[in-house]
């Protein structure tokens, strides 16, 4: 404890004088340290080396950790550096390669952006199959370089075959690419192929579901399919609301573009009846003249020109509808005729002033707008009025939409009304969207959702979609019978009437090589049925067939007969006949004979086609009642062993029977198949 006690006094000495304890008896010499050193070598040769610990100097213990933490500090600070710099190597590594595909990027999009133009423009003025094949592969390149729009338009080219042989594998592909990019075109091709089992299972809640995404991304086409689900409710529950939200939509839109001239109604020839009416010349036929050759305009050709040769020589020969017609072509511009206020005033004054109703609705037209002339509402309510009153549909329209505003007038909804629907009754379709918009709201009249429900579905159904029924005929006329189905398909899925007719039409021809054969027959039966719902009374008898001979269903005569007996309502012979003979035979229905013959009457009084196959139904009954009376006869009157005349009798009847029963067969139903009796007795 002695040598303790001496350490510690000399440690604390060396504190005061701050210097280590060892410096301090190097330089000092004093007693303590040389009784230290004494006692330090005694307890180091008894082995009790351990009572010379000293506590450690503080002063000296700092500094030692001070210099420590120094060295450590520099260390670390050295390292962060060096992980700072090599972070700022790779992230400048990082930029410098997302610099360089963003650039490459850019580069893409503009030079596929440059291609699709370019095949753009090919595909709008040029007509040669050639020309179209060398823009297809413009926008196949452009779609290899990830350009959206060229993607969109080259898998609709793939899945309608346009321009080239169908590919439904790669549009699928194609279309789920978009999809996944969000793209609303690629969401609603794919619920279009969902729906109808091409190039994918067919599955209607996989349609829906796309079809909504479509429908919230903007697709009009989308929208126009759910407006027809809610409507009619196909895998969703009937809601005329949701109807009407999805209908006014696109409605709205449909009518801009009409109020612009943008739209084109198209000929909708049902492929069923076979019509000739379609031809290269005529190809729109509910349209005026000079709608029609401005739409032409428009595409660039140049029969515009010729239109406008032929109506100036007519007004200078003093036409008026030539004159009319110049004012029309003034007034709106074209590629062939510059837009001209004072030329459109000075043809429409010199139509009017002969009393022609254009020309009076064209004055009336410059004064609403101030083409030309000061704004004038008393003199454009003056000549729109005389017009009105000559029928032109134009006219009552304006006058609708003045008195529907108040310009010029007093407001007035219910004259308003009056006005819209006089026009939409001469086919003006501007008229037929405000007469929806004054139903929805219940402006001038009751509120009526199925009312403006139906009026939309008129305005959608003249979008530019409906051209498809043009190039669908074309194709089905060229023998290209898949591309033609898809086309009418997806009118049909928009709630086309014409276009489910005609696709069911295409199904049972067998002609269709994209679906399988199991798929045909249910497809078409559910095309006829949605085209009976919406008073198709040829598609209701279809739908009765398809019941009767078991095509795509199970044979059902009960609903077979309810098909046939909802036809009927529409004085359909066909449909009058084959309940006849339900009747007689007691399918589906209590056999009634009486029944029987007043309804195969009552088809020939329909239809003088009906005319010989129920003179042979009628003789058929005949012969079997006399058959039936030959039998009861010789039962009751030849005696037992006796020969008569009865089986030269009997053999007659039954050659007249089966003569009777082909031709009657051949009339109640040109079926799509032939069935085992028709094969038996020739057909």
């Amino acid at each position: 404890m002695k040598a303790l006690s001496v350490a510690l006094l000399l440690a604390l000495l060396a504190s005061v004088h701050r210097i280590p304890l060892t410096d301090y008896c190097f330089f000092s010499r004093s007693r303590l340290c040389v009784l230290w050193e004494l006692q330090r070598r005694f307890l180091l040769f008894t082995g009790e080396s351990d009572l010379l610990s000293v506590p450690p100097d503080p002063q000296v213990q700092g500094r030692e950790t001070e210099r420590s933490f120094e060295n450590q500090k520099e260390k670390n600070v050295s390292k962060q550096e060096a992980l700072n710099e090599s972070q700022l190597l790779t992230m400048q590594d990082t930029f410098s390669s997302q610099g360089e595909d963003l650039a490459r990027r850019k580069k893409n999009e503009e030079r596929g952006h440059q291609l699709y133009k370019m095949s753009n423009k090919i595909l709008k003025h040029s007509k040669s199959k050639k020309d179209k094949e060398e823009a297809y592969q413009l926008l196949t390149k452009a779609a290899d370089m990830g350009h959206l729009k060229a993607m969109e338009k080259l898998a609709a080219a793939l899945l309608f075959g346009y321009h080239g042989p169908q590919n439904i594998t790669a549009a699928v592909t194609l279309y789920e690419t978009l999809a996944e990019k969000g793209s609303h075109r690629g969401q609603t091709a794919l619920g279009f192929m969902f729906s109808y089992g091409i190039g994918m299972e067919y599955n209607q809640a996989k349609a829906l579901v796309y079809y909504t995404f479509g429908s919230l991304g903007g697709n009009l086409i989308s929208q126009m399919i759910l407006g027809y689900r809610y409507w009619v409710g196909i895998n969703v529950p009937r809601n005329c609301e949701a109807a009407l939200t999805n209908y006014r939509k696109v409605a709205f839109f449909i009518a801009d573009k009409l109020e612009k001239n943008e739209e084109m109604p198209v000929e909708k020839v049902r492929l069923m009846e076979k019509s000739e009416n379609l031809s290269s010349n005529n190809d729109f036929l509910d349209w005026d003249v000079h709608q029609f050759y401005k739409f032409l305009a428009e595409r660039g050709d140049t029969q515009i020109q010729k239109a406008f040769y032929y109506f100036l020589k007519a007004a200078k020969a003093g036409n008026t509808h030539g004159m009319a017609f110049l004012g029309k072509m003034f007034l709106e511009g074209s590629v062939a005729v510059t837009q001209s206020n004072a030329s459109a005033f000075k043809y429409f004054t010199m139509a009017a002033e002969k009393g022609n109703a254009v020309g009076l609705w064209g004055l009336g037209l410059l004064y609403y707008q101030g083409k030309g002339v000061p704004v004038n509402y008393t003199e454009a309510f003056k000549y729109f009025h005389i017009a009105a009153e000559k029928g032109l549909a134009d006219a009552q329209f304006q006058l609708g939409v003045m008195y529907y505003s108040g310009s010029g007038v007093r407001k007035d909804y219910k004259l308003a009304f009056k006005y819209f629907y006089l026009a939409s009754q001469n086919g003006q379709p501007i008229a037929v969207y405000y007469l929806a918009q004054m139903y929805a709201a219940g402006t001038g009249v009751f509120r009526s959702c199925q009312n403006a429900v139906e009026l939309y579905r008129n305005v959608c159904e003249l979008g530019s979609w409906s051209e498809k029924f043009l190039t669908a005929y074309f194709a089905y006329q060229d023998g290209n019978i898949d591309s033609s189905l898809i086309q009418y398909a997806l009118l049909a899925e928009m709630g086309y009437e014409v276009a489910q007719s005609n696709s069911a039409y295409i199904l049972e021809s067998e002609q269709v090589k994209i679906l399988s054969n199991d798929q045909m027959y249910p497809l078409a039966l559910l095309l006829w049925n949605r085209a009976a719902a919406q008073g198709n009374a040829f598609a209701r008898v279809k739908t009765g067939d398809y019941h009767f001979y078991g095509y795509g269903t199970k044979r059902d005569y009960v609903t077979a007969a309810i098909h046939y007996s909802l036809a009927v309502d529409h004085h359909i012979a066909q449909a009058m006949f084959n309940l006849a003979y339900m009747y007689e035979h007691g399918l589906g229905i209590p056999k009634d004979i009486h029944l029987a013959k007043r309804w195969y009457d009552l088809a020939a009084q329909t239809s003088p086609d009906a005319s010989i196959p129920v003179f042979l139904a009628r003789m058929k009954l005949e012969v079997k009642r006399l058959f039936s009376e030959i039998q009861l006869f010789k039962q009751t009157t030849i005696p037992a062993g006796k020969k008569s005349h009865a089986t030269s009798w009997k053999t007659v009847c039954i050659i007249a029977y089966l003569t009777s029963y082909k031709h009657t067969f051949i009339w109640r139903h040109p079926s799509v198949q032939k069935t085992p009796f028709q094969r038996f007795i020739g057909l």
